[in-house]
């Protein structure tokens, strides 16, 4: 079982997408084992995206985290990391195939709807700034059947 972290970024959750973003991500076949709605703070947002720090956009993608709600979610399932990127698509829409998130609901990169981590370090890292262990639901797997820990 392999969890990553999931976010529908502030203009997703302007623009209403948070209910159909989370049944494209149940009808893949993965769960949510935590989920929160929040406005994501300076300090979490710098260390999220810490990889960009040097980068000429850096303040600009913190001051857009964090400039409203955003859903953030630990998804689980087997091979959620690589199966979540693909859900979402291209980084840039441009690029995003239709179908994913991206491909159908983004239309720039900076505004692209979601982010999902993109290796397990990744999401180890980005599940730990964004949730306790003790918010995040344990499931098992018995004869194709999820069931609650």
């Amino acid at each position: 079982m392999e969890r990553t972290y999931v976010m529908i970024k502030p203009d997703g959750v302007q623009r209403g997408l948070v209910g159909e973003i989370i049944a494209r991500i149940e009808r893949r076949g993965l769960k949510i084992a935590a989920l929160r709605m929040n406005v994501i703070d300076v300090d979490s947002a710098k260390q999220h995206y810490r990889e960009y720090t040097e980068k000429p956009f850096f303040g600009s993608l913190v001051s857009f985290i964090t400039s409203g709600p955003s859903v953030s979610m630990v998804v689980e399932g087997k091979d959620a990391i690589p199966i979540m990127r693909a859900v979402n698509g291209a980084t840039n829409p441009v690029e995003a195939l239709p179908g994913t998130i991206r491909g159908d609901l983004a239309i720039e990169t900076g505004r692209n709807v979601v982010h999902a981590s993109d290796s397990s370090e990744a999401a180890e890292r980005e599940i730990k700034i964004h949730f306790d262990d003790s918010e995040i639901s344990k499931y098992s797997r018995i004869d194709n059947l999820w069931l609650y820990e």
